[in-house]
């Protein structure tokens, strides 16, 4: 809570150890993988068979940007590093490391990657996980990058009803922040703010904030 108070990217640092895999696992899972492996085992905890969206805008994009460039090189191609580049590898890793069999997806679009995700665990069952993550690109890419660079990822038990509501709204584009989209939003849980807008000149998303007390006003953000 204290970081939603005064928001800033997060780039590099430490990251997750995953002691509690299997060695062969943690050497085939690089630093976005960690992260939404560490958050999604947190999260989730013993519960089995709960559904799982794993939802990343770019996925493993440094991991994926090396495999091209190894490509464009006629280099030999690591058939591990092939494997976990791909979107829902890390989705996919973590159903084999936890042995569940439960419905996991693997979504991402665009800026508004977190609201498909929601929406996607919204209709799988009544309770669901939603996994939200991304790295900073690599540096051969960084100056083609739409999102402030930064490293997260994030995990939500998801249930339908509770007091935050979410609906389309105008597309006109509300300007660029200092975080990643979903990072704003996750801020703007933290904090219970009223409300958040966000438009890319393409679609729109309106998150309202209506607990109890609340609940009959639906006013739009102002």
């Amino acid at each position: 809570v204290s970081w939603a108070r005064a928001p800033v990217p997060v780039v590099g640092g430490d990251v997750p150890s995953l002691s509690e895999l299997p060695p062969m696992v943690r050497r085939r899972v690089d630093k976005l993988g960690r992260l939404a492996t560490h958050v999604a085992l947190a999260v989730q905890g013993a519960e089995r068979e709960l559904p799982i969206v794993f939802a990343s805008r770019h996925g493993d994009a440094p991991r994926a940007f090396d495999t091209q460039m190894e490509i464009a090189r006629s280099a030999p191609l690591s058939p591990s590093g092939f494997a976990m580049s791909v979107h829902n590898a890390i989705a996919g890793q973590y159903s084999v490391v936890r042995g569940d069999r439960s419905n996991i997806t693997a979504i991402a679009n665009a800026n508004f990657t977190l609201e498909a995700g929601l929406i996607e665990a919204l209709t799988l069952e009544e309770t669901s996980l939603l996994v939200v993550y991304d790295a900073s690109p690599h540096e051969g890419i960084a100056s083609r990058f739409p999102d402030v660079p930064s490293d997260f990822a994030f995990a939500w038990k998801v249930k339908r009803g509770g007091p935050w509501r979410l609906r389309t709204c105008d597309e006109t584009h509300t300007g660029r922040t200092t975080l990643p989209h979903s990072l704003d939003v996750l801020a703007f849980v933290l904090r219970r703010d009223r409300c958040l807008r966000a438009a890319d000149g393409v679609s729109g998303y309106e998150w309202m904030y209506s607990p109890v007390e609340r609940a009959s006003d639906s006013s739009n953000c102002v």
